[in-house]
């Protein structure tokens, strides 16, 4: 009996300190997260004066002191020229945006933001710049996202999408709204197409005798479900929204690139750069580095990033969701570009 009750006595003991180092997590994450909030605000970093400071950098190390004295004297020399033709209003302005996609485009809520900072001061010789790294996801998500860089056109400003790495599905849906768009020889580019996917587990649950039940109004409220059994009519009623889906995502990107082959680039496929070019899914095989480098030449080129307010545990608890989304049974809810 005594040794019972020590082992008793023991399970309990680590029982407890399993539950308190719990709540002690719990407590330490939302003490942070009343502290540690990210304040909302809108950055702007000026990408000439960037350059300009990496080649100093390296300048310092590699000339000699009197030709690093010359070099300081003509830099010093074209500022006070930049200045100059700031303040007539005669350069051209290049406004960089960052844009990292998931699958539900959760950085549509900083685009709007930054988006709407530039057209308060832009003007029609001045030129927006995406860099865009997008995959895809949800159709209205992305449709949104598209949306907002369709402002800068409406504005009669030009804009072009930097495609380094990849712009796929939902992700061409955004670049296809660009008068222009570069990528590199090796991004990834097109997948236009529609995805609808979930498991069923009716089969298990009927093994196990368990019953699922639902009710519907409305014929059509749902068509395929994971729990219980999926009839041809319903699945051909899923096939038909997906149809619809492609057909209007189709139209779109027609809009605004009116002389590809959609049956060539409307099947599903990706093609890397260089292939895309040939489709004329981009316009140029170029790195955004490239082109901004070059741009600098003749625009002062700003980089506006806008953070929103939130708390260290809203900012995990988004991180998660993009993680898991896939799994949670979106699938079914939404359909994918």
């Amino acid at each position: 009996m005594i040794e019972f009750l020590t082992e008793y006595g023991l399970f309990l003991a680590k029982t407890a300190t399993i539950v308190v180092g719990i709540i002690a997590i719990i407590a330490t994450a939302v003490a942070m997260s009343k502290k540690a909030k990210i304040p909302e605000k809108l950055e702007v970093q000026n990408l000439n004066e960037k350059y300009e400071s990496m080649a100093n950098v390296l300048n310092a190390q590699l000339l000699p002191k009197k030709e690093l004295k010359q070099l300081a004297k003509q830099q010093k020399a074209e500022k006070k020229a930049r200045k100059k033709q700031i303040d007539t209003a005669d350069k051209k302005r290049m406004f960089v945006v960052n844009f990292h996609g998931d699958i539900k485009a959760s950085n549509v809520s900083s685009l709007r933001e930054e988006i709407t900072a530039i057209l308060t001061t832009a003007k029609q010789n001045d030129e927006v710049l995406v860099r865009l790294e997008n995959t895809g996801g949800i159709v209205h998500e992305h449709g949104l996202a598209a949306s907002q860089l369709q402002r800068v056109r409406d504005a009669d400003i030009p804009i072009t999408v930097a495609v380094d790495k990849v712009a796929a599905s939902g992700g061409y849906m955004m670049a296809c709204v660009a008068q222009k768009i570069i990528a590199a020889p090796f991004a990834v580019v097109g997948s236009i197409g529609v995805l609808a996917q979930l498991p069923n587990f009716n089969e298990l649950l009927t093994k196990q005798g368990i019953q699922f039940e639902q009710e519907m109004a409305g014929e059509y409220k749902r068509n395929v479900t994971m729990f219980g059994k999926n009839t041809d009519k319903e699945r051909a009623k899923l096939r038909e929204q997906i149809e619809e889906t492609h057909g209007l995502f189709k139209d779109f990107v027609a809009r605004y690139r009116p002389n590809l082959d959609m049956s060539k680039i409307a099947t599903g496929e990706h093609w890397y750069g260089t292939r895309a070019l040939e489709l004329g899914l981009v316009d140029e095989l170029m790195t955004s580095d490239d082109y901004l480098l070059e741009a600098r030449k003749d625009a002062d080129l700003f980089e506006v990033t806008y953070t929103a307010k939130k708390s260290v545990t809203a900012r995990l608890l988004s991180s998660v969701q993009s993680a898991l989304g896939r799994s949670k049974g979106d699938l079914f809810e939404y359909r994918y570009l």
